[in-house]
């Protein structure tokens, strides 16, 4: 099996913050405008490309002079001051090849909101099809550490916010560009003997296991590589992750050479199923036993009140929750047809007993099946 990268007609680019920096933690002007140059001739040729970038928190902090991990206010305002440098750079390199670029921050709630979840579709598609380059990133000036504190939050690094992108518009692949080659079977920097891994055809807990942790600099790591990797081989794209820093790699991986370590689709998730599984902010739990279990993950049934045992954390109807087993192992994530309050009420009752016990009674489920993604 061998993925032709010449066949890809939408591209999703994404730019770690070591990649975009330099040996002295400068921005590196050169390898941007080298990615710029590459990117502007795969345009010019019909490919819809769509970049999420990090970057602007460390332009910042250098412009600034600040250490940006001194507190949550000191890196928003290395986010505000770095944001508008690191987007003048794009914008003028991609202008010299007259094509326009489109900036886009976005929040957690861009993706919790299924609203503003499909408008966002709607207007990076539209940009697409006027052959604007959107250029992608996190909303720092305006996220908040709080959030993921409370929440599982949608995105904490943009390697997730990659993978969101590309799950969203149905993107044919992602690729990734860091400071490492790719995927090895152990972390190169401890044993000169970990080899690199070519091609994931399933992403295994033997293969999740080779990751390592975050990379000094950036907020991602491999471990976030492998969750974005996840997101978007279940909605049916590539992955492909790269060194970004040798030279004219973007020229050289769409000419054909193989680098780096790529990852084919698995079976794929409908749009509906891909927000519920991997763009949502998870405020309460649900644990159920173990025929709920079976009901759900073998027999694609809906969740019913009398297979739940425990409910955990707030939640209002219409929220994703997840839905652990017995072992408080996640199995699925779902749109809960009551509060957590309506919940504690009714956990392990008959669904005919539902009314006299609340007053009102919404659905027969707790969960419909249709609103149940399996994670």
């Amino acid at each position: 099996m061998s993925m032709d990268i010449k066949a890809n007609k939408r591209v999703v680019f994404k730019f770690g913050t070591n990649v975009l920096r330099n040996d002295d933690k400068e921005i590196s002007l050169s390898r941007i405008y080298s990615f710029i140059e590459d990117i502007s001739k795969l345009h010019k040729q019909g490919l819809e490309v769509i970049i999420v970038t990090s970057g602007a928190v460390g332009l910042g902090a250098k412009k600034l002079n600040v250490d940006s991990s001194e507190s949550l206010s000191i890196k928003q305002a290395c986010a505000a001051v770095g944001q508008s440098q690191l987007m003048s750079i794009y914008e003028d390199g991609f202008g010299k090849y007259s094509i326009n670029t489109a900036q886009i921050l976005l929040t957690e709630d861009d993706f919790t909101n299924r609203v503003k979840y499909l408008s966002l579709n709607n207007v990076l598609n539209t940009l697409l099809e006027l052959r604007v380059i959107p250029i992608i990133n996190q909303n720092d000036t305006v996220s908040t550490s709080e959030l993921e504190q409370i929440y599982g939050v949608s995105f904490s690094d943009n390697d997730k916010l990659s993978a969101l992108v590309a799950s969203k518009l149905d993107a044919d692949l992602l690729v990734i560009l860091s400071d490492i080659n790719g995927l090895y079977n152990d972390n190169p920097k401890e044993n000169p003997d970990a080899e690199l891994i070519s091609e994931v055809k399933e992403l295994t807990e033997e293969i999740e296991g080779y990751a390592s942790s975050a990379s000094k600099g950036g907020r991602g790591g491999m471990i976030t590589k492998l969750q974005a990797a996840k997101v978007v081989t279940h909605s049916g794209g590539h992955v492909l992750i790269a060194n970004g820093k040798l030279p004219q790699v973007i020229r050289r991986l769409f000419s054909g050479e193989k680098m780096g370590t790529t990852f084919y689709p698995v079976e794929q998730l409908s749009q509906k199923r891909r927000w519920i599984a991997y763009a949502t902010n998870i405020t309460g739990q649900i644990v159920v036993n173990s025929g709920a279990k079976k009901a759900i993950t073998k027999e694609n049934k809906s969740l019913l009140a009398i297979g739940i045992t425990a409910v955990n954390g707030i939640f209002d109807r219409g929220d994703v929750i997840s839905i652990l087993d017995e072992n408080n192992i996640e199995i699925a994530r779902g749109i809960a047809n009551y509060d957590s309050d309506d919940c504690s009420k009714i956990l392990g009752m008959h669904s005919d007993n539902i009314y006299e016990a609340l007053g009102h009674k919404n659905y027969d489920a707790v969960i419909t099946k249709d609103n149940i993604a399996l994670i």
